[in-house]
């Protein structure tokens, strides 16, 4: 199994309800996109958190799973309408169990 992990940054004048959109829209796509085993995302409370605002964990089968999921159209649409207007940083971090 695979874990995709994603920290997320946002412009600063980004609103509470406009992050919530997106927290909204990652969790919508379990079951919708098949490659998904689970999802959750959130967000980050830590003290340690680097000003990372938001996380996303997704798992997956495999190496294969995870690029078909990469690809997949839904994927690709909330990256581009609603995470990359309001994007500052983000760091991924993908590791097998």
């Amino acid at each position: 199994m695979i874990v995709h992990i994603v920290l997320f940054k946002w412009h600063s004048d980004t609103s509470p309800g406009t992050i919530a959109s997106v927290m909204s829209a990652l969790r919508g796509m379990k079951g919708k996109i098949p490659e998904i085993i689970d999802l959750s995302c959130g967000d980050n409370f830590s003290e340690l958190s680097q000003g990372f605002q938001n996380g996303l964990v997704v798992q997956v089968k495999d190496k294969a799973a995870l690029d078909a999921y990469a690809k997949n159209a839904l994927h690709q649409e909330i990256i581009h309408t609603l995470i990359m207007p309001i994007l500052t940083e983000k760091t991924v971090v993908d590791y097998e169990v």
